[in-house]
């Protein structure tokens, strides 16, 4: 019998109601696909659930596990409000440093999307994880610390900035920059994709935002001789690296989706982008994610935790489910991911859907979240 260990953080909020209906579907494909391999789950408590049984929203318990980790899904988690945590999710990608957020959008037939043509959208999303806003530094308006600053600023360094200024800093380096973009890279070689995007406010923030641009740049020129080559080259069947500003490429998603197949991008651009996508093709409860380091991934819904709704069965399990597809196609069990996208695909094709899919298709019949697992379940 072949076992795979993966660590499990149900999650705050509709957490573990979309973590219940995504379980039994995981478990199914693989028996399904594979017969006796299987996955060994093993709890690990953060958020409101460790807090309550342990004292603390992160336990020293679950960072040592997860420093031997390979792998991990979770659903979201809520941050406590002036529990001394700026996130609970950032924290865990800094202290892991799960530089790469990639999120793979695409459309799913039956979905009535807000642009003509969502079927036309297939792009994997490479944010870096670590930098950028992740790492920003910020100083109230008329605080000592930001008058300090803005007193060195100008008198020092000539800068013109107006004495009542919050003050924040967000660093992006050479090293960060390059290794996301190794990654996106990477992937689009090993999955014969057409090319990757670098987007950037380079032409504003020239050290930053455009420092992001030239180390990418960079590392194609450096590492990858003969297998990239920049747009306007002749490609011959190699990977075409090229770079866009941020807004333009927000309307290039938007009205030109099929140009674009990779995007390697920084923390805040990717944040909008891989959402706005995401909208494009039916919103956030059907957007897999992973972010990942050189070690340790962590799978995780990319919606929020919902409290409005937690508790009461409307949450759509289908991030956590195509999260976890996404974990088995990485790890080697492509036959169990693709048995489960079909049966997503079934169950929308079906009409009986989680309410915020029934919004978006026209004569749908509205289910749990159970159900709706369960749906996916019988599908396979």
């Amino acid at each position: 019998m072949s076992a795979k260990t993966v660590y499990f953080i149900e999650g705050d909020g509709i957490g573990p109601e979309v973590w219940g209906a995504a379980r039994p579907v995981l478990d199914a494909a693989i028996e399904k696909a594979y017969g006796e391999k299987k996955i060994e789950w093993k709890e690990l408590l953060a958020g409101e659930k460790a807090f309550k049984e342990t004292g603390s929203y992160l336990p020293q318990e679950t960072l040592d596990a997860l420093a031997a980790a390979e792998l991990a899904i979770k659903g979201p988690l809520q941050t406590p409000v002036g529990k001394g945590f700026r996130s609970l999710n950032v924290t865990l990608r800094q202290t892991f440093d799960l530089y790469a957020c990639i999120r793979p959008i695409r459309y799913f037939e039956g979905i009535e999307s807000p642009v003509k043509r969502p079927d036309l959208v297939d792009v994997v999303v490479f944010r870096e994880n670590t930098e950028d806003v992740y790492a920003g530094i910020e100083w109230s308006s008329e605080s000592a610390e930001s008058k300090r600053v803005i007193d060195f600023l100008v008198g020092e360094m000539g800068a013109k900035i107006d004495p009542t200024a919050g003050i924040g800093i967000k660093p992006i380096t050479p090293a960060g920059s390059k290794r996301l973009v190794r990654r996106a890279l990477d992937y689009a070689l090993d999955q014969n994709r057409e090319s990757v995007t670098l987007v950037h406010k380079g032409n504003i923030m020239k050290y930053t935002e455009g420092g992001f641009r030239q180390w990418g740049y960079d590392v194609a020129e450096e590492e990858y001789a003969g297998k990239v080559v920049k747009e306007g080259e002749e490609a011959d069947g190699k990977v075409i690296i090229n770079d866009r500003i941020a807004d333009a490429m927000f309307q290039e998603l938007l009205m030109r989706p099929e140009k674009y197949s990779v995007v390697a991008t920084t923390n805040l651009n990717g944040d909008y982008i891989s959402d706005a996508l995401a909208a494009q093709v039916g919103g956030l409860g059907l957007a897999p994610g992973v972010n990942m380091g050189d070690k340790l991934a962590i799978y995780e819904a990319t919606h929020g935790t919902a409290p409005t709704i937690a508790g009461k069965d409307m949450a759509n399990p289908g991030s956590v489910i195509l999260s976890g597809a996404m974990m088995l196609e990485n790890n080697g069990w492509g036959d169990a991911a693709a048995l489960i996208k079909k049966s997503v695909e079934k169950a929308l094709a079906a009409k009986k859907v989680t309410v915020d899919l029934a919004s978006q298709i026209a004569g749908a019949e509205t289910v749990g979240c159970k159900e709706f697992g369960e749906i996916i379940l019988t599908n396979l």
